[in-house]
Order: structure tokens, then C-alpha cells, then sequence
């Protein structure tokens, strides 16, 4: 077994150049009993500044010039976000930005919603509006045209929606439609100083949670019922709730769970999948134990899985293909009769996730995956065994990489007896 401080893996070790202005290396990680009075541990953390947004825009135009490209278009959702601060839903009209390789960008939006964008803007000032009886599509290659970018291949960001480029062809102005991925992700999968301190108060916040509410529950208790204190506890310590998932029994080796419902028991496996953000940044924590005394199975099965984590954390080192972390582990299943490869009974999940605005980003710990790790990159690493008709066991914490490797957001479940170290 590694020993995991070598490395300053541990909670806030890193050496990430971007470190030296996280937040100091969260006192209730020493200090792990939780204050009745759950503290609202958001308060005085600070979102994301105008200047950090101007700066992205700016990424991404030297990435659009770079790659030949004349503008990205950017619909409504975590993207618009990111690159302006704008926090506006999808729906059948379109809102969203045209960001020229050169210039300022546009907002485009309905007429009566522009009052309510404005609102929400911290840089830009061009909003460009359309009546339900005209065609946002029009005004978009109107911004194109005006920035001369229609002699280009105009980008749009990997998640927009197709009615959206189905809407600026039928405009027929010979506008080249190719992905933004390659701009969306040079500049999202590379976390700032000012992102990972956010992501670390979002893994404080449920990690806090977890504490507060494990010995509250008690046999008899549903998975609503767990769900609820999870929520409560979240809420409380400030973290906007993004989902909390538990597990009871034999629905644990269904990494998503079924429909049935189970009570808690005595010698029963708990799973639970919790995340939260924080001014738009997630957390993602699963940690999994036994109500009452655990089975010679249940602990070998957990501790067979926390191995899959060591390893992962040290296979995870900079300039190493993402896809490599998922093979080791992988391998090391195998080797003990599980899978084999993705099969059950095994671990029939990719080893992990990116993570940051969105609980799921690229790119991921996954088979054949050759993007290299580099420095601002952040995951999940959650390694599970699911045995069909028994149990499942999963544990999850999330990682960012920093300058000497990967540096987690939490600290590893001590044990299948002391899940969250109280």
C-alpha cells in the first residue's frame, strides 16, 4: 500500500503554482468534528471576477485565430457562463453570444428578456435583441458578417443544440458550421487558481455534510429519508445541492441504483453520491460502508476498491495519457477474477470524470482516452466493484492536477469502520 502523504496528495499539499492562492488547507480537515451549528463555510469565498471572464474571451480568441477560425457561438448554459458570467436557461429561444476572433462579443436574446440579461452581464455591452416574430438566426450572421468572420469556419460550442446551426444555415449565407470543442475545451478543461478554490469549498461543503448526517442515520431509514438529511446539511453549510444519491443494499451494485426501495439493516451496504456546488463550481464525494459490523466480503470488497483509488493516484502522473489510469486499475481488478474489462461483477464504470462547472466534463479516466495530463486538469477518481444480487462498494474524491501531480480535494475514506475520518 502506498503511503498516499508522499506525495502531499492529502487535503491542500499540492505544489500547484496555482496553490499558493487556494484558500489555507482547510482547518476542519484537522479538526473533523462538525459544529452543530453548521457553519455557512461559502460565505466569504469570492465568485468568479470580470477580469477572470475578459480573460477567458481573450483565451479563446487566440485559440480562434490560431485555428482559423472567425467566431465561436455560445448558447445559453454553463459555457455562456464560464466565458461571460451571463446565467440564463435553454429553451425554445435562443439567447446566447457570438465571440468574433477579434472584438467584442455580442449577446443575442429575445426583446423583453434583455432587461434581465443585462442584469446578469459582468463584461461585454452589446445586446442585440429579436421579436417573437423575427429570427435570432439573422441577427447572428449579422454579428458574423460585421466582423468579417463568414470568410471563415465559424465555431459552435460542443453542447449547442442543433436547431441552433440548423437555424444559421437556413440563412444561406455560405456559413462554414465546425465544432468549438477545441477552443471550448483548450480553455474549460484548465482550471484557474481563482476555479480550484471554489471546487474546494464545494468538496468542503459535502464532505462536511457527510460528517454531520452518518451518525444520524439508523436502521429502519430510506433512501429519501438519508437524501433529505444530506440536502438539509448541504444547504445549511452553503452549497447549492446538485444531487445526492444513496444506495441501500443490494441496490448499491447498481452504480445509479433501481427503483426498489430497501431499508436500511443491519449488515447492509450504504453508498452514497453527493455534490453540491459552489458559485457554479461542483463537488463530487462518494464514500461507501456497512450499517453494524461489515462482512469478511463487504471488507475485502472496500478495500480491494480504496487499492483501485492508491493506484489511480499514483498512476496519474503529468504528461501520462488520461486513459492510462483506467487501465491500471482496470488491470488490477482483472487480476483478482473481477470484470473482465467492463463487466460485472467488476468495475463496469470508467475509473473517472473531469469535473468542474459541470459535474461531468471532459475529458475522462477512460479506456483509449490519449489527451495527456497536464497542470489545471480536474477529475474524479471513483473506482467501484458491483457484485449483481449482493452489494456494491464505490469511493469517490476528486482531484486537480498540480505542478508535482495530482492533489485531491478530499481526503481518502480511512476505512469501511471510519468512512469519513470522525
Amino acid at each position: 500500500m502506498i503511503q498516499i502523504s508522499k506525495r502531499d496528495i492529502l487535503i491542500g499539499a499540492g505544489a500547484l503554482g496555482l496553490a499558493g492562492l487556494l484558500p489555507s488547507q482547510r482547518a476542519f480537515a484537522q479538526s473533523p468534528k462538525v459544529d452543530n451549528a453548521l457553519p455557512n463555510l461559502a460565505a466569504n469565498v469570492n465568485p468568479i471576477t470580470a477580469a477572470e471572464h475578459q480573460s477567458r474571451i481573450e483565451k479563446a480568441q487566440r485559440l480562434m485565430q490560431e485555428q482559423g477560425v472567425g467566431a465561436l457561438v455560445v448558447e445559453a448554459g454553463s459555457a455562456l457562463t464560464y466565458f461571460t458570467g451571463i446565467r440564463w436557461w435553454r429553451s425554445e429561444r435562443f439567447t446566447g453570444v457570438v465571440i468574433p476572433a477579434q472584438g467584442e462579443f455580442t449577446v443575442i436574446t429575445p426583446f423583453f428578456e434583455e432587461p434581465s440579461i443585462r442584469e446578469s452581464m459582468k463584461i461585454g455591452d452589446d445586446v442585440r435583441t429579436w421579436h417573437e416574430d423575427a429570427s435570432p438566426f439573422k441577427l447572428i450572421v449579422d454579428v458574423l458578417r460585421e466582423n468579417k468572420a463568414l470568410k471563415k469556419p465559424v465555431a459552435i460550442e460542443e453542447t449547442t443544440r442543433n436547431f441552433i446551426s440548423t437555424g444559421i444555415n437556413a440563412q444561406k449565407a455560405g456559413v462554414k458550421l465546425v465544432s468549438g470543442q477545441p477552443i471550448t475545451r483548450g480553455c474549460r478543461m484548465f482550471k484557474s487558481a481563482a476555479e480550484l478554490a471554489l471546487m474546494q469549498t464545494a468538496n468542503d461543503i459535502t464532505l462536511t455534510a457527510y460528517r454531520d448526517i452518518y451518525p444520524k442515520i439508523e436502521a429502519g431509514m430510506t433512501r429519501h429519508d438519508i437524501s433529505a438529511l444530506m440536502n438539509k446539511a448541504t444547504t445549511a453549510l452553503g452549497g447549492s445541492v446538485e444531487f445526492s444519491l444513496v444506495l441501500v443494499g443490494p441496490s448499491s451494485a447498481y452504480p445509479h441504483g433501481s427503483d426498489i426501495e430497501y431499508e436500511v439493516k443491519e449488515g447492509q451496504v450504504i453508498l452514497m453520491d453527493c455534490g453540491c456546488s459552489v458559485h457554479d463550481y461542483e463537488s463530487d464525494i462518494s464514500r461507501t460502508w456497512v450499517m453494524g459490523e461489515a462482512s469478511k466480503e463487504q471488507r475485502d470488497v472496500w478495500n480491494t476498491v480504496k487499492r483501485g483509488q492508491e493506484l489511480a493516484l499514483e498512476t496519474a502522473t503529468l504528461g501520462v495519457p488520461a486513459g492510462r489510469v483506467d487501465d491500471v486499475v482496470r488491470k488490477y481488478y482483472d487480476s483478482l477474477g473481477y470484470g473482465p474489462d467492463y463487466a460485472a461483477p467488476g468495475l463496469t464504470h470508467r475509473l473517472g470524470h473531469g469535473i468542474g462547472m459541470d459535474g461531468h466534463e471532459p475529458v475522462n479516466f477512460v479506456r483509449g482516452e490519449t489527451t495527456k495530463l497536464a497542470p489545471g486538469m480536474c477529475f474524479s477518481n471513483e473506482p467501484g466493484l458491483y457484485l449483481p444480487g449482493k452489494f456494491g462498494v464505490r469511493l469517490e474524491d476528486c482531484l486537480y492536477m498540480g505542478e508535482d501531480g495530482p492533489v485531491l480535494f478530499s481526503p481518502l475514506s480511512k476505512s469501511i469502520d471510519d468512512p469519513f475520518g470522525v
